[in-house]
């Protein structure tokens, strides 16, 4: 029998004699030829079927899509086809035989998604090739992310899902029952990531987190994933200079590794190639005088939304970082700056090309009076909070962090059309199925 081989590593198998596993993604007939596109999940190849090569009845075999099936044939080198390589199918074997495939090929194949078929057969909407190619730039990036962190000391830390408190605000929390008291799903492990930063130095926790936005933009999921950082004696400076770093290298980490996932979305890689240091840094003030001198309606104490944030980024061609804004809306744990009290040191990184905010970081206030002030301040329970308190009462030290969510990331280096794309399984306003 036929070795079997992965479609990713064909290449290195030409002239000799495979077989694939997989499933029938599309099909065309010639006349005395046909041609079969076959996935098999490291991507995908074309068979060709010769009438006079074949017996007749595997010649006859006509499975509908998505069918599940075995080829056998000989790999030949085309330097036209994906990957460089297609198959001569001697042999065909159907698994089991699709019924009428739910998603028509001309929507499947769609530039801009019916989402009203396809989110509620999302199960099946991941076989397209683009959903394909998205969700295997993310696995990139997710493994980017790890290799970034471990090769520079950082490490993995699992803060709890389950929460007594907000962090980003007691808005956006999603409520659930805990031995009959309230608890929260996590908006963020950062509180429980300042703790073990001062036991194990520097930090990172990579995770699923939730937040209750009743937001329909393109932007925004209400289950999302979250890489953050938290590095002792870290200050604002510091952590932006590694979040710049981290983002570099996860983008090119993506160009090196998923080139045919990158031509398969159609995406412009010489935007991604420029993505390189040094980026750019703006203050919050330069920002707002840059949006109202495009004649935008903001006013300075203004938080940017997505029309904002698009409107910056048109002046640049590589992230650009927003620092130290008011006070007044940024959450109570950002350190205030001591040359200008009524600022915070933060920092919002924004990609270009329009997706808007990526990251969202600062250097955390370490000062016990100046943290209780803060949280009254916010009108939060200081008894929830006492043990975060603690973490300034016993060897308190500077220490900056930030958040980088994963999907808005894949959106942007994939070019996906919306957020709903970039995890396998989206959780939307008023979309929970499946």
């Amino acid at each position: 029998m036929p070795q079997h081989v992965y479609i990713q590593d064909l290449k290195n198998h030409v002239g000799e004699e495979v077989e694939i596993r997989g499933w029938l993604y599309n099909k065309r007939s010639s006349g005395k030829i046909k041609f079969l596109i076959i996935r098999d999940g490291t991507g995908f190849v074309q068979s060709v079927v010769v009438k006079s090569e074949v017996p007749e009845e595997v010649f006859e075999m006509d499975p509908p899509y998505e069918s599940s099936v075995i080829v056998r044939g000989i790999v030949r080198a085309d330097r036209r086809a994906p990957g460089g390589v297609e198959i001569t199918v001697k042999d065909m074997e159907i698994v089991q035989e699709a019924g009428e495939y739910p998603i028509p090929a001309k929507v499947r194949e769609s530039n801009i998604p019916d989402v009203d078929v396809l989110l509620p057969r999302r199960h099946l909407w991941v076989r397209a090739r683009k959903q394909w190619a998205i969700l295997r730039i993310r696995d990139e990036i997710e493994k980017a992310i790890v290799d970034f962190f471990y090769d520079r000391g950082f490490t993995r830390a699992d803060p709890p899902i389950l929460t007594p408190a907000s962090v980003e605000g007691t808005t956006t929390l999603f409520e659930t029952d805990y031995f009959g008291k309230p608890a929260y799903l996590s908006q963020s492990g950062q509180l429980y990531l300042e703790a073990l930063a001062m036991s194990l130095g520097k930090v990172y926790s990579f995770g699923p987190t939730f937040r209750a936005e009743r937001s329909k933009t393109r932007r925004h999921l209400a289950e999302f994933w979250m890489v953050e950082p938290e590095a002792a004696y870290f200050r604002l400076e510091d952590i932006v200079d590694l979040a710049e770093e981290f983002v570099e290298y996860i983008v090119q980490r993506v160009l090196e590794r998923r080139p045919l996932e990158l031509e398969i979305m159609g995406r412009d890689v010489k935007k991604l190639e420029r993505i390189r240091r040094p980026f750019y840094r703006i203050t919050y003030e330069e920002a707002i005088e840059r949006l109202k001198k495009k004649g935008m309606n903001v006013e300075y104490g203004d938080d940017f939304g997505a029309d904002e944030e698009k409107t910056l980024v048109e002046d640049f061609d590589k992230p650009v970082s927003i620092m130290f804004y008011p006070k007044e809306i940024k959450p109570f744990y950002m350190k205030i700056d001591q040359e200008d009290p009524t600022k915070v040191r933060n920092f919002d990184m924004l990609a270009p090309e329009g997706i808007g905010e990526i990251i969202g970081g600062s250097e955390r206030e370490d000062d016990y009076d100046k943290l209780l002030q803060r949280i009254r301040e916010a009108n939060l329970p200081v008894d929830v909070y006492e043990w975060y308190l603690d973490l300034r009462k016993y060897g308190s030290v500077p220490h900056s962090g930030f958040g980088l969510g994963v999907e808005r990331t894949v959106m942007w280096i994939s070019g996906a059309s919306h957020i709903r794309e970039t995890i396998p399984f989206p959780r939307l306003l008023e979309k929970i199925y499946p």
